[in-house]
């Protein structure tokens, strides 16, 4: 390999976040639910990379933007065992790993036909039940969700 081949081909992030360690097959539910296709700043996102512990992962990279901890703490519904970078100056500023909030607003849409959520114009809520196996209660009809399952607003 010469040395041209071993450069990155994307620019490192002078500001901003990179989520990293996401499951490959979750990536794109974590663009959603950080509206990165609203988005004006730059944005990288990497998926089916080698990861020697998940086999496959995902990575985002956005420029100029530090998520809130409630926005990233939503990714853990699809990526419990995510990483987040907050880079400033070139250098990671601050490193943690994601954590699953107790509860979850407005983001899963409850799969129970009859639930009051999806007759009646109001945000679902979820209570986290198994953080290890990432499974959720609605709030309103006590319908049990896996993450892998959930549907996604």
């Amino acid at each position: 390999m010469t040395k041209d081949s071993k450069e990155l081909a994307v620019a490192a992030l002078r500001h901003g976040t990179v989520i990293d360690h996401i499951p490959a097959e979750a990536l794109f539910k974590a663009v959603k639910i950080l509206g990165i296709e609203k988005m004006t700043t730059a944005v990288t996102i990497g998926n089916n990379l080698s990861s020697h512990r998940l086999g496959k992962k995902g990575i985002i990279k956005v420029a100029d933007v530090e998520f809130d901890d409630d926005v990233l703490n939503r990714i853990a519904l699809i990526a419990p065992h995510a990483k987040i970078n907050i880079i400033r100056d070139y250098e990671v500023a601050k490193k943690f790993p994601i954590s699953l909030p107790d509860e979850i607003r407005g983001i899963v849409r409850c799969g129970n036909p009859k639930c009051i959520t999806n007759n009646e114009p109001m945000r679902t809520r979820f209570e986290v039940i198994d953080r290890e196996d990432v499974t959720i209660r609605c709030c309103y009809c006590g319908q049990c969700v896996k993450s892998g399952d959930a549907i996604i607003d």
